[in-house]
This record gives structure tokens, sequence and C-alpha cells, in this order.
């Protein structure tokens, strides 16, 4: 039996930005929906975070995930573990948005608490997110499951956040050893460590999601095997400006998408101008230009070539890193992530 799973949709992602659901749109119809047909897949496991918003949803961002997705799906079982965007409070799970806003959808199966079900003759451990009122429950889940396999919405220590940053802070993955595989969704960038799989998100949402790979993934319960089936649509684009020539430079692919561009020489500030009009006369959809300064020797070029590629998480990590403070840093980092994830929702 070949099922699909998917993690980390954030329907109503960026303030319910038309120019991200169109995106994600695009990924759905040309990519997930055609490749569930042709694979024959019935059963669709959501490992959690499919609304962005944790504190409430845009009537409009509802309709467009009802009407793009759920309403396409109604000839399938859909499994969802609640996650922590989808949880209202951070210390339970009881009140979520997919058990409130889905009901009507009697396919869709949610899950607030773990869970074993059957895939086919394959016994299946769902975990949604591990959180203070749950962790008790869910750890002695664990010890007692006879499952091969789990899958949820976990925080693991050790584990990448992005290109740039390891969890060092989270739940212990000491109780997931037992099990022969273990998949999760939570961390947007794709990683594993012996038999713990984080899959990643379908597709770019922030600036720390350029050029990593995005997808779903068909995962066969008699083989416990899990193929990446890779969706090969961008939205965040990088242009490294060094004296381009404005004339030949194609701009074509950059039509609605987000694109930052890095100034590394900039020799004659005229053509310069004419190399940003040509990239706003192809319509992108947002522009940010980043000149590269010097520093005054602060920084050698290896130093300035990562802070020109690195996300602003990253680089509020590393200052954390740097610090000299004499508080928990791990803690320092997760309150800010949370600040800046929370930052990003009303943008």
């Amino acid at each position: 039996m070949k099922i699909a799973i998917i993690t980390d949709q954030h329907f109503g992602a960026r303030k319910n930005s038309k120019l991200f659901h169109d995106y994600f749109l695009k990924f759905y119809n040309d990519v997930f929906f055609p490749t569930l047909e042709e694979e024959g897949i019935t059963t669709i496991i959501d490992m959690g975070d499919t609304f962005d918003s944790r504190k409430g949803i845009d009537f409009s961002a509802l309709s467009w995930a009802k009407n793009n997705y759920y309403d396409k799906l109604k000839d399938y079982t859909i499994h969802t573990v609640v996650g922590n965007h989808t949880a209202y409070y951070k210390n339970t799970n009881e009140i979520n948005a997919v058990d409130l806003l889905l009901r009507e959808y009697k396919n869709v199966k949610v899950y607030s608490e773990a869970t074993e079900i059957k895939l086919g003759d394959l016994g299946v451990l769902l975990v949604p997110w591990i959180c203070p009122e749950n962790e008790e429950r869910t750890l002695k889940s664990l010890k007692k499951s006879k499952s091969k396999v789990v899958m949820g919405h976990l925080e693991l220590q050790g584990f990448k956040v992005n290109e740039y940053v390891v969890m060092d802070h989270g739940f212990d993955y000491s109780p997931f050893k037992k099990f022969e595989r273990v998949y999760s969704g939570h961390f947007h960038t794709r990683s594993s460590q012996e038999k713990i799989y984080y899959l990643g998100n379908p597709y770019e949402i922030y600036w720390n999601d350029c050029e990593d790979t995005r997808g779903f993934h068909i995962f066969d319960t008699e083989t416990l095997e899990h193929n990446p089936v890779n969706n090969p649509y961008r939205l965040f684009y990088k242009i490294f400006y060094e004296d381009n020539n404005y004339q030949t430079f194609d701009t074509r692919e950059y039509e609605n998408k987000i694109v930052k561009l890095i100034v590394r020489k900039k020799s004659d500030t005229k053509k310069f101008e004419k190399f940003i009009d040509k990239l706003y006369n192809s319509n992108v959809a947002e522009l940010k230009i980043v000149e590269n300064f010097e520093f005054n020797g602060w920084y050698d070029k290896e130093d300035s070539e990562s802070l020109e590629s690195e996300d602003t998480m990253s680089i509020l990590n590393r200052y954390i890193e740097e610090a000299d403070v004499n508080l928990d840093k791990s803690v320092l980092k997760k309150m800010l992530n949370e600040i800046y994830q929370e930052a990003c929702e009303l943008i």
C-alpha cells in the first residue's frame, strides 16, 4: 500500500497572501493531485501545521483551503495530526483549528492525542505536538506501542531547523529509537539521523527556504521506504550583482517572484539603475536590494558571503551565540524564534 505524506502546508501563510496561495496552488494542481492519481494513492498523512496561524483563521484562507484542497480530496482518507500552529494554546492541543474548521469533511480524521492506526497491515503511531498537558500520556503511548512506525509533529533535539540552524533544545529522541521509522513535520527542511526523518514542507514560505528542496513523499507500507516527489517551483530568488550587463540579463523567470539583489560590485551607477528598472519591468512581486559593504575589515570574504545568504533567524541566532551573557542561550533562541514567527504572521 502506498500513501502520501505531506506536512506543514500552512494554509493562510503570510497573512493570507494571494501571491503565496497562487504559488501553493501551482504545486497542488501540477504536482500533488496528479501524483496521487498516477500512483493510485487514496490515503494521505498530514503531519501537522495545516493552517498557519494558531490564533485565528482568515475566512478567505479557509475558503481557499476548502475549495482548492479539501473539496478535491473528498474521496481520499486524510489522517491529520495537530501541530503547534494549529493548537490554539501553547500548553494543550485540546482546542485546535483542524478539528474545529474541518468537521464537515467526514474523510478527515484529526488526532490531538497519540493514537495508533492501521495503514494496510502496518501499525503506525500518530503523535501530535507534544506539549505540557499531553507529554506524560505521549511518553506512555510511545513506551507501550507495538507499531513499527511513528508519524508526527515533533521538536527533537539535534535536528536541522534550516540550512544554518540546528535545534539545541526540544524533546529528547531516545523514546523513539525503538521504532523502525520515525517521520516528522515541524522543521521545514529535510534532514535525518539514524531512523528519524524530517520530511520538510511542500514549498517556500520564508527566505530561509530559498534554494532548499521542497515537496511531499510517497511511503510504502510494506517496504517502509519513502520517496520524495519534489516541487519544481520556486518563489524566492537571489541575484548576485557584479556589474551585470542589464541588456543581456534575462529577467523573465522573476515575474511574480520575491527577489533579493545582493550587490557585490557596482562600478557604474547608471547601469545599475537600468538593471533595477529591468527587474521592476519584469513584474517582480517584491525586490530587496542588499548592498555588500566591507565593514572596514570586520569580516573576511568568506564571512561576508555567509552574511549575504543568511536569513534573519540565522543572523539573530548567531548574534546570541556570540553574545557574552549569563543566560541560557537555547531559551533565548526559542523565545526569539517564536517572536519572529508571530511577526511574520503580521506581514
